[in-house]
């Protein structure tokens, strides 16, 4: 039997749940198991948990066929514990470095009480990190061992069950289960303490509470269910009428019981607005028939409340509240002003049009900060012109970049006037990345956020613990994130990052990325193209360069050496160089370029083309390897300096360990892979293979089709996914050149 019974409930939380589970097994105490409640969750969670069951014993998962709730969840794991103790832990939180080790020895010298009461902390999207504010009533203070009689404060720590260790046998003895509904914690929380003969302490954070920034908590929901909290104190209360030997709690439990209405009814965004009157009215009834005799009210205003739920007395609360609104009022109409004077540059055209209703057949897009019309808004555009062509279709485009943009193609120049206006009315909007600070949000606008990449390096949130590769203001960025209405995907290890490091109400969108239907549905005539506008001859090798920025350096610094890999590989083999133009005027690349044994493809409009030409791709730690895998063609990941640019960026996943292909961390190492052919080996192949089924896991051919039908044509589901096994995807270029057999 193992010492510890970790019980993790588990519902829409893809995007933290790794986190939480490898902070449970990253424990340097290890005799425990975990018992994974999978809530019927509708997004990826329950098969995050399957993955994890398969690489650890110790974790068993549970499968629910229908959402029941978190208390009953619990309940599902309760069932299944066998350790000697009862640990709760929600999914989005994370135990503390050598918790369970220190939670083990503190249960050792106290001798098993029946409850060990532990610290949190409450962490926040910013890094932040606060202790909770009642810590000092964890001090090691009089016996090791105590009942609640000896301590009572205990009882104002937060209602939570997740700070606790419970004996096993201890929760049999007593009959504790978790309720349905919200505020499930109360009675278990409060029955269990005045139950517990023998109850110890633990001063040391041992949980880190994650305060999300967007759903997942119940107190920021404005609902009905908070009228919840009535039917779990008339369980509390229950529980002390079936145990006479309780009966003194019966006072401190009311106090806890007139705090919690009074929270619920002070707290802005829980009550609906027109339920506030009938909940009051509950609690005053709640109040009067369990005042205890000779009870005393505080003192202070808390007092006054008091007063008013045992008279009963509704319009003046609102009275008291309201006054409390008008102060809070006042503060937020300041910071309205500041705000409205940091946005002076506004254009009083741009306001006007605000006030005009959006047009809902216009369709504004933009990607890679309005420098061209590329990418997964380009691929979408083009499924729109087929499937409804009704809408009016505007691409928002810096004036630099204006040559770039293909015939047929209708622009507004960013900072026109007719780009404030586009911008205003749009029904849609649909960007790579976000548009600027001082675009409004409009309500009924819709924001589509398509990405332009898998991540390999940190994104996001993430970032903050990698300061030296950005000075980004994080506060900024979720302020635009929060006007995105639909995140695309292309993979469930995207969809759990994007969650996480953009925690904001959106909704994401499993369907691959548009621009890479091209990769599956292209023809041998489309590959045959794709080379004869880059000048490639038949029977000539063209590897496709592609080096990634590097932000901790100053500028772009090739890692390849371009005369010698001309020199070496042959006359018969092309190297197309997507990046900077960073030799200048070398006369020796300059005729390597003359010869055509290197051609410059920077400034080449669709990236897709590029793929579809070359043979294999070289790159390092560029997303082009998550998208080129889908053409199951070789890829050389040549990483130099990985070292370095996975300490100063940081990445998800290790390159070296988890490739596409081959691997050359020096230039000689590349040269011979390339020279005697053994970056395509079966090895290779079967690295490729592995990579594609994570990576390319959505990318089917139908990924644009799926956004245009589930945004712009208001269809409830998505498309389903091709299996993997039955996709295809656009020939090499050597079956494209292959003679088309005569009939």
């Amino acid at each position: 039997m193992p010492r510890f019974s970790l019980i993790v409930p588990v519902h829409k939380v893809q995007g933290y749940l790794p986190e939480c589970l490898d902070s449970v097994l990253g424990q340097n105490f290890v005799d425990f198991e975990i018992i994974a409640v999978d809530d019927f969750s509708p997004d990826g969670s329950g098969a995050i948990l399957d993955e994890y069951a398969k690489r650890d014993a110790r974790i068993q998962v549970t499968h629910l066929t229908e959402n029941v709730g978190l208390g009953r969840a619990r309940n599902a794991g309760l069932e299944k514990a066998q350790g000697d103790y009862v640990l709760f832990l929600d999914s989005d939180d994370t135990l503390s470095e050598g918790a369970l080790a220190a939670i083990a020895d503190r249960l050792d010298a106290t001798d098993d009480p029946e409850v060990l009461v532990y610290d949190y902390a409450r962490t926040y999207w910013n890094g932040k990190v606060n202790r909770n504010q009642l810590a000092d009533l964890l001090a090691h203070t009089g016996p090791d061992v105590f009942s609640l009689a000896d301590r009572p404060q205990l009882l104002d720590l937060l209602q939570i069950v997740w700070n606790k260790a419970y004996r096993r046998d201890f929760i049999a003895r007593t009959g504790l289960t978790f309720p349905p509904g919200y505020y499930e914690d109360a009675p278990w929380t409060f029955c269990s303490l005045i139950s517990a003969e023998r109850i110890a302490v633990l001063d040391r954070v041992c949980v880190y509470y994650r305060q999300r920034r967007e759903g997942g908590n119940i107190l920021k929901t404005v609902s009905r269910k908070h009228f919840d909290v009535f039917d779990q104190y008339q369980r509390v209360f229950d529980y002390v009428d079936a145990h006479e030997e309780l009966a003194e709690w019966r006072g401190p439990l009311f106090r806890k019981m007139a705090d919690h209405y009074l929270t619920v009814l002070e707290r802005p965004g829980r009550l609906p607005r027109e339920a506030r009157a009938e909940f009051f009215h509950r609690a005053a009834a709640d109040y009067r028939a369990r005042v205890p005799k000779g009870f005393t009210r505080p003192g202070g205003g808390r007092g006054h409340k008091y007063a008013m739920l045992e008279r009963d007395a509704y319009s003046t609360l609102v009275s008291a509240l309201a006054a409390v609104k008008v102060r809070r009022r006042v503060k937020k109409s300041v910071r309205t002003a500041v705000n409205r004077s940091k946005r002076g540059a506004m254009r009083a055209l741009y306001q006007s049009q605000l006030r005009l209703p959006l047009d809902d057949n216009l369709v504004l897009f933009s990607a890679y900060w309005s420098r061209g019309v590329s990418c997964n808004p380009a691929a979408i555009d083009a499924e729109l012109a087929r499937r409804a062509p009704h809408l009016r279709r505007v691409w928002a485009v810096r004036a630099e970049h204006a040559d770039q943009v293909p015939e047929g193609v209708r622009v507004v120049r960013v900072g026109s006037r007719e780009y404030w206006a586009a911008v205003a009315r749009a029904k849609y909007l649909v960007n790579n990345v976000n548009f600027a600070d001082s675009v409004v949000k409009r309500e009924g606008q819709i924001h589509v956020q398509t990405h332009h990449g898998t991540p390999l390096k940190t994104m996001g949130l993430d970032q903050q613990k990698y300061p030296a590769s950005t000075d980004m203001d994080f506060e900024k960025l979720l302020e635009r994130c929060d006007r995105w209405d639909y995140s695309l995907s292309s993979n469930r290890f995207s969809t759990v990052i994007w969650e996480r490091v953009y925690p904001c109400s959106y909704t994401t969108l499993e369907t691959g990325y548009p621009r890479n239907d091209v990769l599956v549905n292209a023809t041998a005539e489309d590959v045959r193209a794709a080379r004869a506008e880059l000048g490639l001859a038949d029977g000539v090798k063209a590897f496709l360069y592609m080096p990634t920025h590097r932000e901790h350096q100053p500028g772009f610094v090739p890692p390849m050496h371009l005369a010698r890999f001309a020199r070496e590989l042959g006359p018969d083999v092309t190297l197309l160089v997507r990046g900077h133009y960073f030799y200048g005027n070398s006369p020796q690349i300059t005729e390597l370029r003359r010869t055509g044994r290197i051609v410059d493809v920077s400034g080449h409009a669709r990236v897709e083309d590029l793929y579809l030409a070359a043979d294999a791709l070289i790159t390092d730690y560029s997303s082009a390897m998550f998208d080129y895998a889908v053409l199951d063609r070789p890829i050389i990941s040549y990483v130099p300096d990985w070292d370095v640019y996975s300490a100063v960026r940081g990445t998800y996943f290790d390159l070296l360990q988890e490739p596409p292909g081959a691997v050359a961390t020096t230039q000689g190492e590349l040269l011979a892979l390339l020279a005697s052919g053994s970056y395509d080996t079966p090895e290779a192949t079967k690295r490729r293979d592995g990579f594609r089924r994570r990576f390319c896991e959505f990318d089917d051919g139908h990924a644009a089709e799926r956004v245009v039908r589930r945004v712009f044509l208001g269809e409830e589901s998505l498309l389903p996914v091709v299996p993997f096994d039955d996709r295809s995807h656009a020939p090499t270029p050597t079956q494209a050149l292959e003679p088309v057999e005569r009939a």
